[in-house]
């Protein structure tokens, strides 16, 4: 979910420091009682109304692990996640698990295990 806008956050406060209930703001605005509860708190504890920044993880591959695993789909097509994993933790020292694996797979490298659907065509009778 995306945060609230500074501007929309400013405009909450000031409705009820003019003397609207927090309930009525908080229809008036669509957002929750209890979010212009925390930023009337926020400014009461001398905090900022600016949305907290996320930190966002690393991701465990780098662009060299990303390399590696790609080459090593296109040369061993049947090894499964478990010795991918295991490839990459003696080739570059990234410990990951299958599931990593898996979505590096299918989300950053866009590949599917599924035979292609021109094959399937081809080997079907009519």
């Amino acid at each position: 979910m995306k945060a609230y806008s500074i501007d929309l956050r400013t405009k909450i406060v000031e409705s009820v420091r003019k003397g609207v209930s927090k309930s009525e703001t908080a229809r008036r605005f669509g957002v929750n009682r209890s979010t212009v509860k925390r930023y009337l708190k926020l400014l009461a504890e001398g905090g900022s109304l600016a949305p907290k920044k996320r930190s966002g993880k690393h991701p465990k591959l780098d662009e060299h692990a990303m390399l590696l695993l790609k080459e090593d789909i296109k040369a061993r097509p049947w090894a499964t996640h478990n010795q991918r994993s295991e490839f990459l933790y003696r080739v570059c020292g990234a410990r990951v698990s299958e599931a990593t694996i898996c979505r590096a797979i299918r989300g950053r490298l866009s590949h599917s295990r599924k035979k292609d659907q021109q094959e399937r065509v081809k080997g079907m009778s009519g």
